[in-house]
């Protein structure tokens, strides 16, 4: 691929990425307003047009008075206030069509004009399946509010939210391997400790992401405005209080907090301590665990802002979007873990040494 059609496709690929951020964002205000039942009704085509006249408005807001939200939540509303709550579901959905456009136009005329083949071409058509899926499991999260309860499963949530997460990322790891593809990569046997601990970053951000939607689908962020106590408790006994495990695991909207916390420091000295151990590692390795440990850093402050200040709007958004990001900078230090290739001999031959050891090791590479 050239130089100059790299760089284009580079550009459409991180614009995605941003288009997601954004998406993220938007999908936290509508929940946070209680704008996600609105519209009761999945058209992805002819649903990109909003009511256009009075009698439009009128017929939408009669579906709505349908469904359990204003039955026992919203019943005292009138067309004017359902205009409101309707705008960010709307816009919510909207943004979701064009981002499918923007994914779709370039890659179609980036492979007809030779710019995308092979690999790269499938790769980055995964991005449109991928772009599908999320909206069809969008409906499936929204369908579980208009049955019996005014509220989504938190579960469903949960899978919305990493699936959105997840197709941003995999664009911002396609735009880097244009730059600096790590496809001549050692194989597993021979990766050092800094490869194992650097993939360990994924299952735990994945956990902690997951908390956070169960955060957001059980409102478990009002159940604590104190911190580091959680309404003066430490022990997990205060707060681990139903019967069952699983219903304290997944249900229990204190449990879920707390949970919720404790993995947020466990992440928070995790990247920290890759941070410190890699301070003298190779100029673009070291930048992206600071990067990485800054991000986390920033992403703890906006939680227990969140939290403290009864979930304010604006930051909870900022939460929601700090997220992604951080997301974001674990894709970049990973990829500079894996980007130089083959694994020196000194790693892979390394049995009794420590994460120092395997940082001295990158200085070389």
């Amino acid at each position: 691929m050239a130089e100059q059609d790299m760089r284009a496709v580079r550009g459409w690929l991180l614009t995605l990425w941003l288009c997601v951020l954004l998406m993220v964002m938007v999908g936290g205000i509508t929940r946070l307003t209680g704008s996600g039942l609105s519209i009761v009704e999945w058209r992805p085509v002819t649903g990109a047009l909003p009511p256009l006249n009075e009698a439009d408005w009128r017929d939408a807001f009669v579906a709505y008075q349908t469904s359990p939200q204003f039955i026992h939540q919203n019943h005292w509303m009138t067309l004017a206030d359902f205009k409101q709550i309707y705008f960010w579901e709307y816009f919510h959905r909207l943004l979701g069509r064009v981002i499918g456009v923007v994914t779709l136009v370039p890659w179609a005329y980036f492979l007809m004009r030779g710019k995308l083949a092979g690999r790269a071409a499938w790769r980055t058509f995964s991005l449109l399946l991928l772009g599908g899926l999320q909206g069809g499991l969008g409906w499936w999260m929204v369908k579980s509010g208009l049955a019996n309860e005014p509220h989504v499963s938190h579960y469903r949530l949960a899978a919305h939210l990493l699936l959105a997460i997840a197709v941003g990322q995999w664009a911002l790891w396609q735009a880097i391997e244009l730059l600096a593809p790590t496809a001549a990569r050692a194989a597993a046997s021979r990766w050092s400790r800094l490869h194992w601990v650097a993939l360990c970053l994924i299952p735990l951000l994945i956990v902690q992401l997951i908390y956070g939607a169960f955060m957001a689908g059980t409102h478990a962020g009002y159940m604590a405005a104190t911190f580091p106590d959680m309404n003066g408790h430490y022990a997990p006994a205060h707060f681990f209080t139903a019967d069952s495990l699983r219903v304290n695991l997944f249900d229990n909207p204190l449990a879920i907090h707390y949970l919720h916390r404790v993995f947020a420091g466990a992440l928070l000295v995790y990247a920290c301590g890759l941070a410190y151990v890699l301070r003298r590692a190779r100029p673009e390795l070291r930048a992206t665990a600071f990067l990485l440990a800054g991000a986390t850093i920033g992403q703890a402050l906006l939680g227990v802002l969140t939290v403290v200040l009864h979930v304010p709007l604006v930051v909870a958004v900022a939460h929601q979007g700090g997220a992604y990001v951080l997301c974001g900078t674990v894709v970049l230090f990973v990829h500079a873990v894996f980007a130089r290739g083959s694994i020196p001999a000194a790693a892979a031959t390394d049995r009794g040494g420590n994460l120092q050891h395997v940082a001295s090791v990158t200085r070389q590479t």
